[in-house]
């Protein structure tokens, strides 16, 4: 598994919004077909912190596995802030989900990588 890490010069960096895939509308319409995106607020895009990865968890998607919510790990984002240096997690394999189960890794918190502590 290759781990694509977005980095800027800036601290932060504007995506589309993984949740209703940059539209602006709540991809599921369970209020209206007009409300807003709740992950971007309508606007179809969201801020993360650098350096990002996609997140393991919904596979980059914003959405919780097989449900109609925003993923619990990456609050809708589809990537999730690490701490480099990072090695995939050995728990799940880097798969960001708990091994027999259908929730998120409790060692790498759903990340699907875990930071690799310096030696000195």
């Amino acid at each position: 598994m290759s781990i694509n890490v977005v980095e800027k010069p800036a601290d932060k960096t504007l995506i589309k919004c993984a949740f209703c895939q940059g539209v602006g509308k709540d991809p599921f319409g369970l209020l209206s077909p007009l409300a807003a995106c709740q992950v971007c607020g309508g606007k179809g895009a969201v801020t993360v912190r650098e350096p990002a990865i996609e997140c393991a968890f919904c596979k980059g998607t914003g959405v919780h596995r097989d449900q109609r919510l925003t993923c619990t790990v990456c609050g809708g984002k589809g990537m999730v802030t690490i701490k480099k240096p990072v090695e995939k997690c050995p728990h799940c394999d880097g798969e960001g989900v708990a091994p027999l189960d259908y929730l998120p890794c409790l060692i790498c918190g759903g990340k699907g990588v875990v930071t690799v502590k310096k030696k000195e």
